[in-house]
């Protein structure tokens, strides 16, 4: 070619390849991904500093820390019970004095009288409170209302009676005031096992 502009050298200018349409589709693809978990995330921290999350949460907390409702304990009456008194200590007629004060009280009583020689005069503390297994849980800690520092113990019986076995340390049965507090508080709603309160 002849005039002013020459081509010159072995490079000549080459034709750039056309884009591939599935790499594009790909790229726009990822694009909307990222802007979708962006605006995910965008939207979560609105609603943790709005308070909407955190109200949820504590709404859900609530629910669960919320203790079920209780059952009042089952106890007799201290007219169901009946209350045979043996003392054990060297001081005579404290076993009938005792079994007047508790008769006064409502209690039922049985037999009055000294202890059997496996207490007699080897109970150190106030007093053996004893009956069967299931008086543990029923009898025992209502009659246990009436004087302080008593040791509950269960025996073979079959009988539904209980036993008042005065010790050494045994001074005087709790003033009636305190035993009925004692006695309400131990009638009164007990929470359900297994409902511990929740911190969120």
């Amino acid at each position: 070619m002849g005039g002013k502009y020459r081509i010159t050298g072995d490079k000549y200018p080459r034709m750039r390849p056309p884009r591939r349409r599935g790499r594009l589709v790909l790229m726009v693809v990822a694009s909307v991904a990222a802007l979708g978990v962006l605006g995910w995330g965008t939207l979560q921290l609105i609603d943790v500093y709005t308070g909407k999350a955190s109200a949820a949460g504590t709404a859900d907390c609530v629910k669960k820390a919320s203790p079920s409702p209780s059952a009042t304990v089952s106890l007799p009456q201290p007219g169901q019970i009946t209350v045979n008194v043996y003392n054990a200590t060297a001081r005579s007629g404290l076993a009938k004095t005792t079994a007047d004060e508790l008769k006064k009280r409502g209690f039922k009583i049985g037999e009055v009288g000294n202890a059997s020689k496996q207490y007699d005069k080897k109970v150190a503390g106030s007093a053996i409170l004893l009956g069967t297994s299931a008086s543990l849980k029923t009898a025992l800690p209502v009659l246990g209302t009436q004087l302080s520092g008593a040791q509950l113990r269960a025996d073979t019986r079959k009988t539904t009676d209980v036993d008042l076995i005065i010790g050494t340390g045994f001074k005087n049965l709790a003033k009636q005031t305190d035993a009925t507090k004692a006695l309400t508080a131990l009638s009164a709603p007990q929470p359900a096992a297994g409902t511990k309160k929740k911190t969120c």
